[in-house]
């Protein structure tokens, strides 16, 4: 039975993939200081945050490289490994090439159990093969043509010091081997985003796809129309394939889900957005229903989406894209603070399952940017302005987007900080040297009265990633006289050690505040330091007992009456 898009969809969630991610694509036009920035979050329930790093290497000729699936450590076969690899920090590397992904399933169908590269290694194996957006492309296509891919359907932000991709695959199904595929580039002053929903609509089709010309901004594979055709996916002219609508179409979920996250940060830079606000609630319009088990056609393709980029009335920071991956629908009718779930103190989280059904109908919970099943998220910067040596940076964050520290780690270091380093706990393993166990010792805690808590959380946050940026522009300059006056080595020893002081730094100061946080806020109080007073031997705090504020007792007495009245009392 072929799934829907929202049935496999939820299927990953309950299975704790990585299939709940969110980027957001900023062009070198779009950004305040001319640098291409792309944001990821890894959201899964089972996936331990830590920062991978992978030096670059050289190997003899007739190596091969086994790959194991990103996900589940599953062996899917061995490919021919390359001469020289590349430096590769998280998801950027030492040329300033950034990818990352969300995953959209699309038809459950095009999924090729026999294909050796999965979207994880796709993304990892790129990185170490090519230097720019594409040829990160490029690299792509070719390795699924030769291989096959494993995955479900993907999509991807691809960056270079300057262009920004997105970039759309599917497989093809047991017994087609390779994948069908577009990639189009973000124009120069605008902005994108994806988030678990293809987004790839129409696009130009291209008799050749000449890689390194830059009038041509969209690539795709040969086939990415005539297969859909022979599978008979497809009944129309070519010029109107859209390649989401076929392979991918939008439903509630997909909306309601996803890209509500693409119009949350969409709204947050254009004032114009507010006309997708029914589209991205799950209220899809189409021309005609499309019947099960037969071909799309134009007619059946929504009318009222998105679109595939849009143009920000101002330009976009570094720290703005940081805070645009902690949004809970803020200032929404849908403001996950608000609603019944969020409780006495406006928590803006919600426990899975994602749906439920009560008396034979299904609910949903709203599925914002921030979450707390993250297990790292990031922001690169490509600065084309700079040398490459520092011009990459990777700000890189565990747990919770919202609640989370960006430190800043130069994509040309040869170190990782301890705090952060693959192998320092797991998912079952805990331990406080790991940053990752810490941070999420702090936003558990902040759900428990997170209207209260927060807010110190946050007032933290600003200090220490306001605190980083200003550093970084110390530290680039630092750096870029040493490369001027040829000491590649002293620069390249003086980025890592910053960054590397940054992310245990952090790590540190995480630890310090969940004591702080904890002393403050247990048992539902609140304890403030006060000065000590003469004669007295012990200093006490002052004590607040702020409850559950007076709208939620308002809600208990509507609900049950006279059950909690005091009667005949004085007090």
């Amino acid at each position: 039975m072929k799934k829907t898009a929202l049935t496999f969809l939820i299927t990953l969630f309950f299975a704790g993939y990585i299939v709940a991610c969110t980027n957001f694509l900023i062009t070198k036009g779009a950004s305040t200081d001319g640098s291409t920035m792309i944001s990821y979050a890894a959201d899964s329930h089972m996936l331990y945050g830590e920062l991978y790093f992978t030096p670059a290497a050289d190997y003899p000729a007739g190596t091969k490289f086994k790959v194991y699936e990103w996900d589940s450590g599953k062996y899917l076969g061995e490919i021919d490994q390359v001469l020289h690899t590349y430096s590769v920090i998280g998801n950027m590397n030492e040329h300033q090439l950034a990818i990352g992904e969300t995953t959209y399933g699309g038809n459950s169908d095009l999924q090729d159990s026999t294909g050796i590269i999965d979207y994880g290694s796709l993304i990892y194996l790129t990185l170490q093969r090519a230097k720019t957006a594409r040829e990160a492309i490029k690299t792509m296509a070719e390795l699924v043509e030769k291989y096959g891919y494993y995955s479900s359907g993907e999509s991807m932000s691809i960056s270079d010091p300057n262009e920004v991709w997105i970039f759309e695959i599917i497989g093809k199904g047991v017994g087609n081997k390779g994948a069908v595929w577009v990639a189009r580039m973000i124009p120069d002053g605008y902005v994108s985003a994806h988030a678990n929903q293809a987004r790839i609509t129409t696009f130009p089709l291209q008799k050749k796809n000449n890689w390194f010309d830059v009038n041509q901004t969209t690539f795709h594979a040969p086939d990415v129309v005539s297969f859909a055709k022979t599978k008979k996916l497809y009944l129309g002219s070519d010029a109107e394939f859209s390649f989401s609508d076929v392979y991918a179409p939008v439903d509630f979920g997909g909306a309601r889900f996803c890209e509500i996250r693409v119009w949350a940060f969409f709204n947050s830079v254009n004032k114009e957005m507010s006309k997708y606000w029914d589209y991205a609630k799950g209220n899809i319009v189409h021309s005609q229903e499309h019947k099960a088990g037969t071909p799309f056609t134009p007619a059946n393709f929504s009318n009222n989406r998105m679109p595939l980029w849009i143009k920000p009335d101002a330009k976009i920071n570094v720290h703005q894209v940081m805070d645009f991956m902690r949004d809970h629908l803020e200032g929404t009718e849908l403001d996950m603070r608000k609603d019944i779930g969020a409780g006495p103190f406006g928590n803006p989280y919600r426990w899975r399952p994602l749906t439920f059904k009560i008396d034979g109908k299904e609910y949903c919970n709203e599925r914002a940017t921030a979450t707390q099943q993250t297990g790292f998220s990031f922001v690169t910067q490509s600065r084309a302005l700079l040398p490459k040596e520092v011009g990459g940076i990777f700000w890189f964050s565990v747990d919770d987007a919202a609640s989370t520290v960006y430190f800043p780690m130069y994509t040309s270091a040869i170190k990782i900080p301890e705090a952060y380093a693959v192998g320092n706990g797991t998912i079952m393993d805990f331990t406080l040297e790991s940053a990752f166990w810490v941070f999420n010792m702090v936003s558990n805690y902040s759900y428990t009265n997170f209207s209260l808590i927060w807010p110190d959380i946050r007032k933290k946050q600003l200090l220490m990633e306001q605190q980083f940026i200003s550093d970084v522009a110390t530290i680039d300059k630092k750096a870029g006289d040493l490369l001027q006056k040829g000491e590649k080595e002293n620069a390249i020893k003086l980025l890592t050690e910053f960054s590397v002081n940054k992310g245990n730094y952090t790590h540190k100061e995480w630890l310090k505040l969940y004591g702080e946080l904890f002393a403050k806020y247990m048992d539902g109080n609140v304890k403030v330091k006060s000065e000590p007073k003469e004669g007295y031997k012990y200093v006490t705090p002052k004590l607040e007992q702020p409850g559950y504020g007076e709208a939620w007792y308002k809600r208990i007495v509507n609900e049950t009456g006279e059950q909690f009245l005091m009667k005949g009392s004085s007090h």
